[in-house]
């Protein structure tokens, strides 16, 4: 069988999580974090939809990590993301944290909102 190494070019892959932590690039982020290929961080929670908002033009899809379990997320939340152009896909942080990874190791615009494990 043939392995072939991952390569994220310049861009931050989430390295780990666990309960109330979010590793990014070496750096531990506690709390609500917003991972982007260029930069990880705090995010706001749910209510901070400004500064998803300012990910428009430069995402294609926010994966939205909604903590332990999946949950929708708030109906507003979407619809503004959604016209500003930014594609809303909910799932659990765990989930959002692979689907990230992967997706960032195939060059797409994408983003991860993560809420902690609890």
């Amino acid at each position: 069988m043939r392995l072939t190494e991952i390569s994220y070019a310049e861009a931050r892959p989430i390295d780990g999580y666990g309960p109330g932590f979010f590793r990014v690039n070496d750096h531990v982020l506690r709390g609500p974090s917003l991972v982007t290929p260029w930069d990880a961080g705090p995010w706001g929670g749910l209510e901070d939809l400004a500064t998803l908002l300012d990910l428009a033009g430069r995402i294609d899809v926010l994966l939205l990590g909604m903590g332990k379990e999946i949950a929708y997320p708030p109906r507003a939340l979407r619809a503004d993301l959604e016209a500003a152009g930014i594609g809303v896909e909910p799932m659990s942080s765990p989930a959002a944290c692979r689907t990230y990874n992967m997706l960032l190791s195939e060059g797409r615009r994408i983003s991860a909102a993560l809420l902690p494990l609890g």
